[in-house]
């Protein structure tokens, strides 16, 4: 909540100084602004269009779990909001400070602190960023296998707390799938620990209160996380599929017949046209496929086998390698520029997850909502089908709108009833809020709808564990500090 007045504001100032130093905090203007925006197209527009955000009272940036635990407690005492914030790369607004307070910056904490080769686990602070860990572990001929678009921003926590998914998911796992073990400083700053391996029968299990978490149920500092070796080869190869239909069965029978690709990277016909074909050159029509194998020699020669069965069955054209390694090469191209979508565009990814029996109805139900409902502004619906598991798959769904209102809150507005439309058909079909970007801000409101008669159940433990209701406030559904 506002700190009241003047006085109060400079002695909590002067309070938080003492916890991590007179140059580890920051109260500039500049500053908080820089922290009034994660990577989310409302927060952006907001700021683009000459509106003012809200933004943190103090920034303060730590360099361990004892100062941000006396962090929580001075928060406590004075009911002030706290935000973690890893590197700020999430889409759904998690990070932005909705009630001033404080914003707790964790990059300080970025060290590795153990490569265990016999057990294939690494232990880091939760504030290392992805790609410098990657680097790490490559030089012991090991990785993580979790290769997101924002591996080069995002935050070994940042990971957990949204449930990331990275490009090899397919095969490796999501982040919370790779997640062992977790130091978390409570909402109330006592350091805690979970049980120190995910699998056991020592009744319920901490780990998962924290897993995708965002922040509001409080601060995880370090992690524990499983690795793999690396593989000997990877290899891509690439299918056109004229209809989109036979990719998604394509891509189904890879899963149920348990092959496990590293990488099945489905583009529906207008992503093709309008994405593929401009970051790879490649000038197809039809719903371009990717797919990627790695592991010894042997054993990959046997998988490809397999693939080009199923998917020349299926009427696929095998395009051959060269592209498919291209994509790889250049798979985080889309999104950057001059190939990212964004400002002054009006767009958002709609991205969910369902079983297989509902992916197809799921699809074709929100592109006609989104391409009839919204014919007027010009909107257009397009999709990839990146994460893939042995009962379903996870849609990347978009919605784009070329030349948007130019009125903010207009602007607003509209984005928030596509998003609404689409996410409440996904629930219908089936489908989650989100695979793997998190409920943030954005979708919180539809989290009552997403979990029914269990949501007062959630409230329950977040007043349990957080009575102060300081935690990333007003994220994931949960409501204002109290």
């Amino acid at each position: 909540m506002p700190i009241p007045n003047k006085l109060l504001y400079d002695l909590i100032h002067t309070e938080l100084s003492d916890i991590v130093g007179p140059e580890h905090i920051t109260r500039r203007r500049v500053d908080k602004l820089a922290y009034a925006s994660d990577n989310s197209w409302v927060s952006q527009m907001w700021i683009d269009r000459g509106q003012e955000p809200p933004t943190a009272d103090f920034v303060l940036f730590p360099h361990n779990a004892h100062e941000i635990s006396e962090i929580i407690k001075v928060a406590n005492t004075y009911r002030i909001p706290v935000v973690p914030w890893g590197g700020g790369t999430g889409s759904q607004g998690a990070v932005i400070p909705l009630y001033g307070g404080i914003i707790v910056d964790l990059k300080r904490l970025n060290r590795i602190l153990e490569i265990d080769e016999e057990s294939l686990t690494v232990t880091a602070e939760a504030g290392i960023i992805g790609q410098k860990l990657e680097w790490e572990l490559n030089e012991r001929g090991l990785t993580l296998a979790h290769y997101p678009a924002s591996e080069y921003a995002a935050t070994l926590g940042g990971y957990i707390c949204a449930r990331g998914s990275g490009t090899l998911s397919t095969k490796y796992g999501k982040a919370e799938d790779m997640v062992m073990w977790v130091k978390v400083v409570s909402p109330t700053g006592e350091i805690i620990e979970t049980l120190p391996v995910p699998r056991h029968a020592s009744g319920p299990g901490l780990l998962e209160l924290f897993v995708g978490s965002e922040g509001t149920l409080g601060v995880i500092v370090e992690v524990k996380m499983r690795v793999d070796p690396l593989p000997e080869e990877r290899r891509f190869r690439s299918y056109l599929f004229q209809d989109l239909d036979k990719g998604i069965e394509a891509g189904r029978q890879m899963m149920i017949q348990r092959l496990s690709p590293c990488v099945i990277r489905l583009y529906d016909e207008v992503d093709t046209k309008k994405y593929v074909k401009r970051v790879l050159s490649l000038d197809v029509t039809g719903s371009y496929m990717v797919v990627g194998v790695d592991g010894s020699r042997e054993f990959t020669e046997v998988l490809w086998k397999k693939i080009i069965e199923i998917c020349e069955g299926l009427g696929g054209e095998d395009l051959g390698s060269e592209p498919g390694q291209r994509w790889w090469d250049h798979r985080y191209d889309f999104y950057f520029p001059p190939f990212v979508r964004a400002l002054p565009k009006l767009h958002g990814t709609i991205e969910t997850v369902t079983t297989f029996k509902n992916i197809r109805p799921l699809y074709y139900a929100a592109k006609e909502i989104i391409e009839k409902d919204y014919a007027d502004y010009g909107a257009y619906f397009f999709a990839h089908f990146s994460h893939w598991y042995p009962w379903g798959v996870m849609v990347y769904a978009q919605f784009m709108i070329d030349e948007p209102p130019q009125d903010p809150e207009e602007a607003l507005d509209l984005h928030n009833r596509i998003w609404a439309d689409a996410a409440k058909c996904f629930i219908s079909h089936g489908g989650v809020l989100n695979e793997h970007h998190g409920i943030g801000l954005k979708l919180g409101w539809l989290m009552r709808k997403q979990y029914g008669a269990a949501w007062p159940d959630l409230v329950k433990i977040k007043n349990a564990l957080d009575p102060n209701g300081i935690m990333n406030p007003g994220k994931l559904g949960f409501g204002p500090p109290k």
